[in-house]
């Protein structure tokens, strides 16, 4: 194991890591009252025996907070509590980005504060439900469409979001274009039935992306800016459409042009979603000249693969890490996998099934 490239040091822009491996985004519902704690810390320092951890989707405004228990980076209450878990994953030795996640349209009155407005690019209500705290599972409520004002609004909020990263001690931003959130609403012609110039066209759909992108690149620089996207994915009610290919290779040619440091590519097969053709895959890596990160039920085995292929330059792991919190070392070392996954925790408020998973013991 130790010739593999997974194990080897990389870099994201100018940032070292000493693996090729990424800890994915999870979401964990354990900031209570929307603001990171010590428990959170606990959690990713255990995990930062990987090249880069990227956290759990962060609203960037209370409008995105659209789960219980997601934090926010959009207040200094919020600030100082990530500055728990950036000091204590560095302290390790590891890197971390946060995850910016607006849910945009995939939320619920009940999980947001007074004040807040569930907004998408268009009223088109998501089939299905999600969990309240305080009345369990509800129905998805119809969005309201974003004004031209709204959007001016939502972008500086991302802007601010990924200055405070920064102030919080975090090495980068990953932009959450991905699962059906926000971002990913204004790409499908299904979700954004705009008539303005952020709807219609594939370039028009694709505006406010890549608006977004360019001005947090701009505000804390390119090398510390990602994005993950989802070709072909059907979570949070999004459905195939005909520009599927032609949206995101537009994307990676204006991404490309901004000059970000990577695009997060996820693949939800492993877990039963709908398949990503290679080729779409292809064709991002060949558009797309900095970083690509690969994520979708990779092993060390298939990781190294795809590595060794040029198709992806860093390999992320989720669910893994969850049981797993010396998941490197166990792969490293071919050490046998934790097999229980408790996974009606995995939203829970404690730190069972969250920080009292053990490392490997012989």
């Amino acid at each position: 194991m130790e010739n593999y490239i997974l194990y080897s040091p990389a870099k994201i822009g100018a940032i070292e890591l000493k693996n090729h491996i990424v800890m994915s985004p999870m979401t964990r519902s354990r900031a209570i009252g929307n603001i990171p704690n010590e428990l959170m810390a606990e959690y990713y320092a255990q995990r930062a025996d990987a090249g880069l951890i990227i956290t759990e989707g962060t609203a960037p405004s209370p409008n995105g907070l659209g789960y219980s228990r997601i934090p926010g980076l959009y207040s200094q209450e919020q600030v100082e509590g990530w500055k728990k878990v950036t000091s204590a994953v560095h302290a390790k030795g590891g890197k971390i980005f946060v995850q910016l996640m607006h849910t945009g349209r995939i939320s619920h009155e009940l999980n947001m504060p007074e004040g807040a407005k569930i907004l998408a690019p268009s009223a088109v209500k998501p089939a299905g439900q999600m969990w309240t705290d305080s009345l369990q599972m509800q129905d998805f409520p119809v969005p309201a469409a974003m004004s031209s004002e709204d959007i001016v609004t939502a972008k500086a909020e991302f802007v601010t979001a990924a200055k405070n990263a920064i102030e919080a001690g975090f090495d980068g931003v990953e932009l959450h274009g991905a699962n059906g959130y926000l971002l990913e609403q204004f790409l499908s012609p299904i979700s954004n039935i705009r008539t303005d110039n952020y709807g219609g066209s594939v370039e028009n759909r694709s505006r406010f992306v890549i608006e977004v992108a360019g001005a947090v690149a701009e505000a804390i620089g390119k090398e510390k800016t990602g994005i993950r996207l989802s070709p072909y994915g059907l979570a949070s009610d999004m459905h195939h459409y005909p520009e599927i290919d032609a949206t995101y290779q537009y994307l990676a040619e204006q991404l490309n042009a901004i000059g970000i440091a990577y695009i997060h590519i996820v693949d939800h097969t492993a877990m039963g979603g709908s398949p990503v053709p290679l080729e779409i895959k292809k064709s991002i890596r060949s558009i797309f000249k900095n970083t690509i990160i690969l994520a979708g039920g990779y092993d060390q085995h298939t990781a190294e693969a795809a590595l060794e292929s040029g198709l992806g330059d860093l390999i992320a792991f989720g669910r893994p890490f969850i049981n797993n919190p010396d998941l490197v070392e166990r792969h490293k070392n071919n050490r046998s996998l934790a097999t229980e996954l408790r996974a009606d925790l995995f939203f829970a408020a404690g730190k069972e099934g969250y920080t009292d998973y053990p490392v490997y013991n012989a």
